[in-house]
């Protein structure tokens, strides 16, 4: 058998935002911005373009899912986005305005550090020990 995860749902307020803010801010590629009438769109990006699997953005068009922006796993890490170079990617977009909590930290499994989106949505940016 052979499976993998091949897209994760991120609710939006606003695709053009979270476009621009995932892309420009975090340095995510563009994969597909496809409209399928009535204002909903197909939106999704990568952490870079060898990424097996891709973010879509669901623009929150009901009470509930506006409830839930920036809240996908509570004040939890709700995803843990892999780099070559932690340092490097850190330093970038704390230029950009990234809000971190904390500094990177060596721990049993690499270096990491949390950031949060631009909804409030927690990740985990870590760099793998080899």
């Amino acid at each position: 058998m052979n499976r993998k995860i091949g897209h994760l749902t991120i609710l939006v307020n606003n695709y053009d935002e979270a476009i621009d803010y995932y892309t420009n801010v975090l340095g995510f590629t563009l994969l597909s911005d496809q409209s399928f009438g009535e204002g909903m769109r197909w939106v999704t990006v990568v952490p870079s373009k060898r990424s097996e699997t891709a973010i879509v953005f669901v623009q929150a068009d009901t009470d509930a899912k506006k409830e839930r922006v920036g809240s996908q796993a509570a004040q939890h890490v709700f995803l843990v986005i892999e780099t070559d170079d932690l340092n490097r990617d850190y330093t970038i977009m704390k230029e950009k305005g990234v809000t971190f909590f904390g500094e990177p930290r060596e721990v049993p499994w690499g270096i990491e550090v949390v950031f949060e989106d631009l909804y409030g949505n927690r990740f985990d940016l870590l760099q793998v020990k080899k």
